[in-house]
């Protein structure tokens, strides 16, 4: 019986890492990134989030980094400016980072917005990317925060870009859209 439990678990274990490297193929085989700078953005964006998560100043849960082609962007809610400062520092001090641009609003206390809100507010903005047929949904990553979505990425055209920017303002409850898309 123990014997067979293990076969299972491990069957389970093999079939999500085939699933996984499925995913990671179709990421790359639909991105406007050559593989190797696919590749060396995923890595930029880990490291920087490893310190992130190691730092006693940044609170990682308050900071996400993307990466494209070695422009970092830092998007995310603070407290002070000391965390602002580190958080760049840190995004600068990795390798093959070439430019930094952040997009971070105060925390608030007190806020009507709570993350249910932020959720529905992200799920609509992919649903309605992924439906569109003249969008690639899978190189636009979207970050919701205090009801504010940021559309971060590399789209493949000028349409491209204003259509995705077109959906998430016609989401209802969003209080701003900030796009941070490149056309390649």
């Amino acid at each position: 019986m123990r014997r067979t439990a293990s076969f299972f678990a491990i069957l389970g274990l093999l079939a999500v890492l085939a699933l996984s490297a499925g995913c990671t193929v179709y990421d790359v085989a639909v991105e406007e990134r050559d593989l190797g700078d696919w590749t060396s953005d995923k890595n930029i964006s880990y490291a920087i989030e490893r310190e992130y998560l190691r730092d006693d100043l940044v609170k990682y849960m308050d900071f996400d980094a993307f990466s494209y082609e070695g422009h970092v962007f830092i998007v995310g809610e603070y407290e002070s400016r000391d965390q602002i400062d580190r958080a760049v520092s840190i995004a600068k001090g990795v390798k093959g980072v070439r430019k930094v641009t952040t997009h971070l609003i105060p925390k608030r206390a007190n806020d009507d917005c709570n993350t249910a809100d932020n959720l529905e507010l992200y799920t609509i903005v992919k649903q309605r990317l992924v439906t569109d047929t003249q969008v690639w949904s899978t190189n636009i990553d979207i970050k919701t925060m205090q009801c504010n979505i940021i559309l971060l990425g590399i789209v493949g055209s000028a349409t491209e870009r204003d259509s995705a920017i077109a959906h998430a303002r016609s989401v209802e409850g969003a209080r701003s859209v900030e796009s941070f898309l490149i056309v390649k």
